[in-house]
Protein backbone atom coordinates (compact mmCIF):
# COMPACT_ATOMS: atom_id res chain seq x y z
CA UNK A 1 0.00 0.00 0.00
CA UNK A 2 2.78 2.46 0.89
CA UNK A 3 4.50 2.00 -2.46
CA UNK A 4 1.22 2.64 -4.27
CA UNK A 5 0.57 5.73 -2.19
CA UNK A 6 4.04 7.11 -2.91
CA UNK A 7 3.54 6.58 -6.60
CA UNK A 8 0.34 8.63 -6.48
CA UNK A 9 1.45 11.11 -3.81
CA UNK A 10 0.78 14.21 -5.85
CA UNK A 11 -2.91 13.30 -5.94
CA UNK A 12 -3.04 14.02 -2.21
CA UNK A 13 -0.73 17.01 -2.14
CA UNK A 14 1.59 18.74 -4.55
CA UNK A 15 5.14 18.67 -3.06
CA UNK A 16 6.13 21.93 -4.75
CA UNK A 17 3.80 23.77 -2.36
CA UNK A 18 6.19 23.06 0.53
CA UNK A 19 8.64 25.74 -0.61
CA UNK A 20 5.86 28.34 -0.76
CA UNK A 21 4.64 27.38 2.71
CA UNK A 22 8.12 27.48 4.22
CA UNK A 23 8.52 31.03 2.94
CA UNK A 24 5.34 32.41 4.54
CA UNK A 25 4.52 30.34 7.64
CA UNK A 26 6.73 32.10 10.19
CA UNK A 27 4.98 35.47 9.83
CA UNK A 28 1.69 34.75 8.11
CA UNK A 29 -1.37 35.63 10.22
CA UNK A 30 -3.17 32.32 9.65
CA UNK A 31 -0.29 30.04 10.67
CA UNK A 32 0.95 32.10 13.62
CA UNK A 33 -2.43 32.32 15.34
CA UNK A 34 -3.37 28.72 14.53
CA UNK A 35 -0.13 27.46 16.10
CA UNK A 36 -1.01 29.29 19.31
CA UNK A 37 -4.50 27.77 19.31
CA UNK A 38 -3.18 24.24 18.77
CA UNK A 39 -0.54 24.61 21.49
CA UNK A 40 -3.14 26.06 23.88
CA UNK A 41 -5.56 23.18 23.30
CA UNK A 42 -2.83 20.60 23.82
CA UNK A 43 -1.91 22.30 27.10
CA UNK A 44 -5.54 22.24 28.23
CA UNK A 45 -6.59 18.74 27.25
CA UNK A 46 -3.26 16.89 27.42
CA UNK A 47 -1.35 18.68 30.21
CA UNK A 48 0.81 15.69 31.15
CA UNK A 49 1.54 14.44 27.61
CA UNK A 50 5.19 13.72 26.87
CA UNK A 51 4.95 12.12 23.42
CA UNK A 52 3.43 13.50 20.23
CA UNK A 53 3.06 12.22 16.68
CA UNK A 54 2.15 14.60 13.87
CA UNK A 55 0.57 13.13 10.75
CA UNK A 56 1.48 15.10 7.64
CA UNK A 57 3.95 17.44 9.31
CA UNK A 58 4.63 19.42 6.12
CA UNK A 59 7.43 21.89 6.76
CA UNK A 60 7.31 21.33 10.53
CA UNK A 61 5.85 24.70 11.51
CA UNK A 62 3.24 23.27 13.89
CA UNK A 63 5.54 20.69 15.43
CA UNK A 64 8.15 23.39 16.00
CA UNK A 65 5.64 25.42 18.02
CA UNK A 66 4.66 22.28 19.94
CA UNK A 67 8.33 21.49 20.62
CA UNK A 68 8.82 24.98 22.06
CA UNK A 69 5.80 24.69 24.36
CA UNK A 70 7.18 22.21 26.95
CA UNK A 71 9.83 19.53 27.44
CA UNK A 72 8.84 16.48 25.39
CA UNK A 73 10.19 12.97 25.80
CA UNK A 74 9.36 12.03 22.21
CA UNK A 75 8.31 14.07 19.18
CA UNK A 76 7.74 12.30 15.88
CA UNK A 77 7.16 14.04 12.56
CA UNK A 78 5.58 11.94 9.82
CA UNK A 79 4.97 12.90 6.21
CA UNK A 80 4.21 11.10 2.97
CA UNK A 81 6.45 13.38 0.92
CA UNK A 82 10.22 13.36 1.37
CA UNK A 83 10.26 17.04 0.29
CA UNK A 84 8.23 17.99 3.34
CA UNK A 85 10.37 15.87 5.64
CA UNK A 86 13.50 17.67 4.45
CA UNK A 87 11.93 21.05 5.23
CA UNK A 88 10.76 19.80 8.64
CA UNK A 89 14.18 18.40 9.50
CA UNK A 90 15.73 21.74 8.58
CA UNK A 91 13.37 23.49 10.99
CA UNK A 92 13.32 21.01 13.89
CA UNK A 93 16.81 19.51 13.78
CA UNK A 94 17.32 16.83 16.39
CA UNK A 95 14.28 17.77 18.44
CA UNK A 96 12.16 15.22 16.54
CA UNK A 97 12.29 11.85 14.83
CA UNK A 98 11.25 11.86 11.17
CA UNK A 99 9.40 9.04 9.41
CA UNK A 100 7.81 8.63 6.00
CA UNK A 101 4.49 6.80 6.19
CA UNK A 102 0.99 6.36 4.83
CA UNK A 103 -1.47 7.95 7.27
CA UNK A 104 -4.04 5.23 6.61
CA UNK A 105 -1.72 2.60 8.06
CA UNK A 106 0.28 3.95 11.01
CA UNK A 107 2.68 1.26 12.33
CA UNK A 108 2.10 2.11 16.01
CA UNK A 109 -0.35 0.84 18.63
CA UNK A 110 -0.98 2.85 21.82
CA UNK A 111 2.44 4.50 21.61
CA UNK A 112 1.76 8.26 21.69
CA UNK A 113 0.02 10.48 24.23
CA UNK A 114 -1.23 12.76 21.45
CA UNK A 115 -1.58 12.34 17.70
CA UNK A 116 -2.25 15.41 15.56
CA UNK A 117 -3.18 16.10 11.94
CA UNK A 118 -3.49 19.71 10.83
CA UNK A 119 -5.07 20.34 7.43
CA UNK A 120 -4.15 16.85 6.29
CA UNK A 121 -7.10 14.46 6.23
CA UNK A 122 -9.12 16.59 3.82
CA UNK A 123 -6.55 15.48 1.22
CA UNK A 124 -7.29 11.79 1.76
CA UNK A 125 -10.37 10.02 0.40
CA UNK A 126 -10.21 7.40 3.17
CA UNK A 127 -10.32 9.89 6.05
CA UNK A 128 -12.08 7.43 8.33
CA UNK A 129 -9.20 4.97 7.90
CA UNK A 130 -6.80 7.73 8.95
CA UNK A 131 -8.86 8.59 12.03
CA UNK A 132 -8.98 4.92 13.05
CA UNK A 133 -5.20 4.61 12.58
CA UNK A 134 -4.64 7.77 14.65
CA UNK A 135 -6.87 6.42 17.42
CA UNK A 136 -4.98 3.13 17.44
CA UNK A 137 -1.64 4.96 17.67
CA UNK A 138 -2.79 6.95 20.73
CA UNK A 139 -2.58 5.67 24.28
CA UNK A 140 -5.74 5.29 26.36
CA UNK A 141 -6.32 8.54 28.17
CA UNK A 142 -4.48 10.34 25.39
CA UNK A 143 -6.08 11.33 22.14
CA UNK A 144 -6.02 13.33 18.96
CA UNK A 145 -6.20 16.94 17.82
CA UNK A 146 -7.38 17.74 14.31
CA UNK A 147 -7.75 20.76 12.04
CA UNK A 148 -9.63 20.69 8.73
CA UNK A 149 -11.20 23.18 6.32
CA UNK A 150 -14.96 23.44 6.74
CA UNK A 151 -18.12 24.65 4.94
CA UNK A 152 -18.50 23.00 1.51
CA UNK A 153 -19.99 26.19 0.07
CA UNK A 154 -16.51 27.76 0.36
CA UNK A 155 -15.15 25.28 -2.18
CA UNK A 156 -13.06 27.14 -4.75
CA UNK A 157 -10.22 26.76 -7.21
CA UNK A 158 -7.81 26.90 -4.26
CA UNK A 159 -9.29 23.66 -2.86
CA UNK A 160 -8.85 22.03 -6.26
CA UNK A 161 -5.27 23.22 -6.61
CA UNK A 162 -4.52 22.01 -3.07
CA UNK A 163 -5.92 18.56 -3.98
CA UNK A 164 -8.59 18.71 -1.30
CA UNK A 165 -11.09 15.86 -1.41
CA UNK A 166 -13.61 17.71 0.74
CA UNK A 167 -14.41 20.63 3.00
CA UNK A 168 -16.15 19.29 6.10
CA UNK A 169 -19.77 19.92 6.97
CA UNK A 170 -20.47 21.04 10.52
CA UNK A 171 -20.58 17.94 12.73
CA UNK A 172 -19.05 15.63 10.11
CA UNK A 173 -15.56 15.44 11.60
CA UNK A 174 -16.94 14.97 15.11
CA UNK A 175 -19.13 12.10 13.95
CA UNK A 176 -16.27 10.36 12.14
CA UNK A 177 -13.92 10.87 15.10
CA UNK A 178 -16.38 9.26 17.50
CA UNK A 179 -16.93 6.41 15.04
CA UNK A 180 -13.16 5.80 15.26
CA UNK A 181 -13.55 5.15 19.00
CA UNK A 182 -12.84 8.53 20.59
CA UNK A 183 -14.83 11.03 22.63
CA UNK A 184 -14.90 14.60 21.37
CA UNK A 185 -14.11 17.08 24.16
CA UNK A 186 -13.61 20.21 22.07
CA UNK A 187 -15.00 21.40 18.77
CA UNK A 188 -14.76 24.94 17.48
CA UNK A 189 -14.16 27.10 14.44
CA UNK A 190 -11.05 29.03 13.53
CA UNK A 191 -10.87 32.27 11.49
CA UNK A 192 -14.40 33.25 12.50
CA UNK A 193 -13.57 36.96 12.75
CA UNK A 194 -12.13 36.97 9.25
CA UNK A 195 -14.81 34.69 7.87
CA UNK A 196 -16.80 37.36 5.96
CA UNK A 197 -13.68 38.43 4.06
CA UNK A 198 -12.63 34.86 3.40
CA UNK A 199 -16.09 33.85 2.20
CA UNK A 200 -16.31 36.86 -0.10
CA UNK A 201 -12.86 36.14 -1.56
CA UNK A 202 -13.61 32.48 -2.20
CA UNK A 203 -17.09 33.00 -3.58
CA UNK A 204 -15.97 35.74 -5.95
CA UNK A 205 -13.36 33.42 -7.41
CA UNK A 206 -16.14 30.99 -8.20
CA UNK A 207 -15.87 27.76 -10.10
CA UNK A 208 -16.59 28.80 -13.65
CA UNK A 209 -15.14 26.87 -16.57
CA UNK A 210 -12.84 29.77 -17.32
CA UNK A 211 -11.56 29.79 -13.76
CA UNK A 212 -10.93 26.05 -13.80
CA UNK A 213 -8.93 26.51 -17.00
CA UNK A 214 -6.72 29.03 -15.19
CA UNK A 215 -6.20 26.54 -12.38
CA UNK A 216 -4.96 23.97 -14.89
CA UNK A 217 -2.62 26.43 -16.57
CA UNK A 218 -0.75 27.94 -13.65
CA UNK A 219 -0.13 27.78 -9.92
CA UNK A 220 -2.49 29.93 -7.93
CA UNK A 221 -1.28 31.39 -4.66
CA UNK A 222 -4.38 32.29 -2.63
CA UNK A 223 -4.87 35.99 -2.03
CA UNK A 224 -4.71 35.28 1.72
CA UNK A 225 -1.00 34.40 1.26
CA UNK A 226 -0.21 37.62 -0.58
CA UNK A 227 -1.25 40.27 1.94
CA UNK A 228 0.74 43.49 2.40
CA UNK A 229 2.74 43.59 5.62
CA UNK A 230 0.41 46.01 7.45
CA UNK A 231 -2.71 44.07 6.49
CA UNK A 232 -1.07 40.82 7.55
CA UNK A 233 -0.22 42.37 10.94
CA UNK A 234 -3.83 43.55 11.37
CA UNK A 235 -5.24 40.13 10.45
CA UNK A 236 -2.80 38.45 12.83
CA UNK A 237 -3.87 40.72 15.70
CA UNK A 238 -7.53 39.99 14.96
CA UNK A 239 -6.97 36.24 14.93
CA UNK A 240 -4.90 36.40 18.11
CA UNK A 241 -7.94 38.02 19.76
CA UNK A 242 -10.10 35.19 18.44
CA UNK A 243 -7.69 32.56 19.75
CA UNK A 244 -7.65 34.22 23.18
CA UNK A 245 -11.46 34.16 23.22
CA UNK A 246 -11.54 30.50 22.15
CA UNK A 247 -9.05 29.44 24.82
CA UNK A 248 -11.14 31.40 27.36
CA UNK A 249 -14.22 29.35 26.44
CA UNK A 250 -15.84 31.10 23.46
CA UNK A 251 -17.11 28.95 20.57
CA UNK A 252 -17.71 30.23 17.06
CA UNK A 253 -20.30 28.45 14.85
CA UNK A 254 -18.55 29.32 11.60
CA UNK A 255 -15.02 29.88 10.31
CA UNK A 256 -12.64 28.68 7.64
CA UNK A 257 -11.44 25.76 9.76
CA UNK A 258 -12.83 23.29 12.27
CA UNK A 259 -10.63 22.25 15.21
CA UNK A 260 -11.50 19.07 17.13
CA UNK A 261 -9.92 17.47 20.18
CA UNK A 262 -10.89 13.93 21.19
CA UNK A 263 -9.92 11.58 24.01
CA UNK A 264 -9.36 7.85 23.63
CA UNK A 265 -11.20 5.98 26.37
Amino acid sequence: MFARELANAEICYDPKHFAMLAAVEREHFWFVARNRLIVGLIARYFPTATSFLEIGCGTGTVLSAIADSRPWRRLTASELHSTGLREARRRLGERATFVQLDARSIPAREVFDVVGAFDVIEHIAEDEEVLTAMSEAARRGGGVILAVPQHPFLWSDFDEKAHHVRRYRRGELEQKTEKAGMRVVFSGSYTALLFPLMATSRLLRGRTKANRKVVEQKDIVPVEFRLPRMLNAFARSLLQMEVSATLAGARFPFGGSRIVVAIKG
